[in-house]
């Protein structure tokens, strides 16, 4: 009897020789709109570079810093020919003029409204700090376009065991008010999840049955 394959293995496997594709501020600069995209958004300072990193087991394929608001366009890593990552501008408290902070949000609503080939949004949220403004709008977003959503609680690290469980559950209920949102804690120092989120990228990502 041949053993059934692990997705997150394949995953794994997978990701792991993503590289860096181009950078863009539109839809107008993205590569052309086909196979399949699945995006990466957060509050800034919420993780999501590091998730990126943990997720393709690259220490620095997404930029990462400690002052919010370092990514600036939207990003796209190619896995394979036919699938991308897509590291998306870090919304929130981004120490940068206004008329910038309007050109990344123009830019943002842009890709999220127009494109084609996402299949998916993992939404990062800070698990001390979920759902948030931003992530409400994110997710009200996905409801309407009827886009599956992924809220990994990054920095569970940060929590003891049962305060980890206890914020997933409290995301989760909350989350009930989205079709189609799932919710899952996350840390990249530990590794704590990873398998969890390399099934659900194996998904959305086409990489299974």
């Amino acid at each position: 009897m041949t053993d059934t394959p692990d997705p997150a293995r394949a995953c794994a496997r997978l990701l792991h020789g993503s590289r860096f594709l181009t950078s863009a501020t539109s839809t107008r600069d993205c590569p052309p709109d086909r196979g399949i995209e699945v995006a990466f958004a957060g509050r800034s300072n919420a993780g999501k570079s590091s998730a990126l990193n943990a997720l393709t087991q690259q220490g620095s394929l997404a930029r990462t810093s400690k002052t919010p608001g370092r990514t600036q366009l939207i990003n796209f890593f190619q896995v394979d020919e036919q699938r991308r990552l897509v590291d998306l501008p870090g919304y929130g408290y981004a120490k940068v003029s206004a008329s910038t902070r309007e050109r990344w949000q123009e830019g943002l609503e842009d890709y999220l409204e127009h494109r084609e080939c996402l299949s998916g949004l993992v939404l990062v949220m800070d698990i001390r700090h979920p759902l948030t403004d931003f992530d409400t709008m994110m997710l009200e977003w996905c409801m309407t376009r009827e886009l599956p959503a992924h809220c990994l609680l990054t920095k569970a690290d940060k929590l003891s065991r049962g305060a980890t469980a206890n914020a997933v559950l409290a995301v989760r209920r909350q989350a009930a008010r989205w079709p189609g949102t799932t919710v899952q804690a996350f840390s990249a120092t530990e590794k704590t999840g990873i398998d969890d989120a390399w099934r659900l990228l194996a998904s959305w990502l086409q990489l299974t049955p």
